[in-house]
């Protein structure tokens, strides 16, 4: 009998050492996952907060930060405070630790589609080459080369989504150009819904294309630029601009939002000293915010 109950006790150990393995091993992939997610920053929820303060957001200027859809890469815009000139920055996980480089010198606004093969900088591109990293400069087509394009972004169906620098009224186009059985459409303004006020801008598009979200300003506004989303309706139409309100908008200048390759966070710019703009910073919240502006079927 006393064997009986040393063999139970023994099975009971080895029971409970496996399950606390398991777990501890559960808790350290958590952990690297965590830590190799968003720079190892701890995600908001519904309040903004800045992003990666001391690695990315500072007392400087920053501007449009995106992730690579496997979310290893993040790239943005900063402005060197010894040179005075912007430049393309980027936080690479590699080796279990997001490293910084600086890319090049400013070429539009990056945006990484959705395939993560092009590096969308307005009028020019980058494509990823077989080595990892990304290619010479290269043109968009001669449909393009008029339209001083800030910023351009593109769909899952490879649908451009972009604005226009220096519109001589002020009022901003934003446009779009479908791939039509594998041939780029010529570009085309979108309605009165999207193309209403002034300053229309840096527009992003949906990966799915069920929403289009950019900056501009008009009288209903907060006060500058605020941030505006439309829903695709079941008709393909698109319906009328939403504010985002006044957790994301202020009336400050907030501009140039995105969300994430995972759908969990939107980024966007805000101005933190009005009157200049010598301190811009990146924020992120919890992109249920954006559900919670979706019209109700």
């Amino acid at each position: 009998m006393k064997k009986v109950h040393f063999i139970l006790l023994l099975i009971l150990v080895l029971v409970f050492n496996a399950c606390t393995t398991k777990k501890q091993q559960a808790t350290a992939t958590t952990s690297s996952s965590i830590e190799s997610l968003y720079l190892g920053q701890k995600p908001p929820g519904l309040i903004p907060e800045p992003f990666a303060p001391g690695m990315v957001t500072t007392e400087g200027w920053e501007v449009s930060g995106v992730f690579t859809p496997d979310m290893k890469e993040f790239y943005f815009i900063r402005n060197n405070e010894e040179t005075k000139k912007q430049e393309l920055v980027v936080f690479e996980y590699q080796n279990n630790e997001w490293q910084e480089s600086v890319v090049s010198p400013r070429v539009g606004t990056p945006f990484i589609s959705p395939d993560g093969k092009t590096m969308h900088l307005g009028r020019s591109y980058r494509e990823r080459t077989e080595a990892g990293g990304w290619s010479e400069l290269k043109k968009l087509s001669s449909s393009f080369e008029e339209i001083e394009i800030m910023r351009l972004t593109a769909s899952l169906k490879g649908t451009y989504v972009f604005d226009e620098i220096g519109m001589p009224d002020g009022d901003g186009v934003i446009r779009y150009s479908r791939l039509i059985d594998g041939k780029r459409e010529e570009p085309r303004s979108f309605g009165k819904e999207i193309n209403t006020g002034r300053m229309n801008a840096h527009p992003f598009i949906a990966p799915d294309e069920s929403y289009l979200i950019w900056d501009g300003r008009r009288e209903s506004g907060y006060g500058n630029s605020d941030i505006y989303i439309s829903f695709r309706q079941q008709d393909g139409s698109w319906g009328e601009a939403i504010n985002m309100g006044d957790k994301v908008n202020t009336k400050g200048w907030e501009a140039v939002a995105c969300v994430t390759p995972d759908g969990k966070y939107l980024f966007f710019n805000r101005n933190m000293t009005p009157g200049n703009y010598d301190n811009v910073d990146i924020f992120w919240i919890d992109a249920q915010i954006i559900e919670a502006l979706r019209p109700k079927k």
